[in-house]
């Protein structure tokens, strides 16, 4: 008789603030990055929220504490008051089944006519406005050290900030390359998929090659 796979375990949890983006690796080899919202929206069974309502409107909902139950659970706090406890073997089956819920989720939301929120903060104009600050050579090529830029719409995180900002002038391409900098908003080192939202100061330093 064969004998059931065992249960995979977490093996490492990591909590990317900014980002919204809840990173978990599993024993079999599995590594998932979980939306807070995807998490916010598939809400644990018995948690008291059974609805025909689908959760919505939390685009920019935050995790602002997690805690695992002992061996059986994560505990996640979300910025808009609601706490749930997420089975193991639940938040793996999110990771692996991700692209089918969230188009569900998407469909539910149609259906509904409902919406999932606004997509980033904004400023009173509508604009998305944000510091930039630049060192050694970034701050000769750029010919000032600083300057608020207002950003288009496809710019929403460090990846996409950066190559908006190389292909600005002739030259910076090279300059921007991300093998080249490294990036902080807000003071905190920065990934690719840091968000970058209105307000906020992002910092480029070159590398040392």
């Amino acid at each position: 008789m064969t004998e059931p796979a065992a249960a995979a375990i977490p093996t490492g949890i990591k909590l990317h603030k900014k980002s919204r983006l809840l990173e978990i690796a599993f024993s079999d080899d599995t590594h998932f990055m979980y939306p807070c919202e995807y998490l916010r929206v598939s809400v644990p069974a018995g948690s008291g929220q059974a609805t025909d309502i689908p959760v919505h409107g939390k685009r920019r909902v935050e995790i602002t504490h997690l805690e695992p139950q002992g061996t059986e659970s994560l505990q996640l706090d979300f910025d808009d008051g609601f706490t749930g406890n997420y089975s193991w073997e639940n938040l793996q089956a999110l990771g692996v089944n991700y692209e089918r819920n969230w188009q569900d989720y998407l469909q539910a939301l149609r259906d509904k006519g409902l919406e999932r929120g606004a997509e980033r903060a904004v400023g009173g104009d509508g604009k998305v406005t944000i510091k930039l600050l630049y060192f050694i050579q970034l701050a000769k090529l750029a010919g000032r050290d600083e300057e608020e830029v207002e950003l288009p719409e496809a710019v929403t995180n460090v990846e996409t900030l950066l190559a908006w900002l190389g292909n600005r002038r002739q030259g910076w391409d090279e300059a921007f390359a991300a093998d080249r900098v490294q990036v902080t908003v807000n003071k905190h080192f920065a990934e690719p998929f840091t968000l970058v939202e209105h307000g906020d100061e992002v910092a480029i330093v070159p590398r040392q090659l």
